[in-house]
């Protein structure tokens, strides 16, 4: 995972903004903030934190194609479309 250092460097990055953000709803919550406010900046959590999961899906995905394209055997390819099938149902589940 994360061949790419510059990915992997861009992904933990937006995890920080994300850690950020929970961190001002803590303190949100703290200083007994307008709820509103609150949820808005839950929302953009929750926005910013998808994405992570959305780079990560595509990449793991576009890995596991290639993968399968190059194996010689059937039953390895199988399964790595079943994994891929219970890894989308679970994501989508999450939502």
């Amino acid at each position: 995972m994360h061949e790419n250092d510059e990915q992997r460097k861009k992904l933990l990055n937006r995890l920080n903004r994300i850690r950020g953000q929970v961190d001002a709803v803590s303190r949100m919550i703290e200083n007994d903030s307008e709820c509103v406010e609150i949820i808005m900046q839950i929302s953009a959590a929750t926005g910013a934190l998808s994405k992570v999961a959305q780079l990560l899906l595509r990449e793991h995905l576009e890995g596991s194609l290639a993968d399968a394209a190059e194996s010689n055997s059937d039953e390895e390819r199988e399964a790595i479309m079943k994994e891929l099938i219970t890894l989308f149902e679970k994501y989508a589940s999450a939502k």
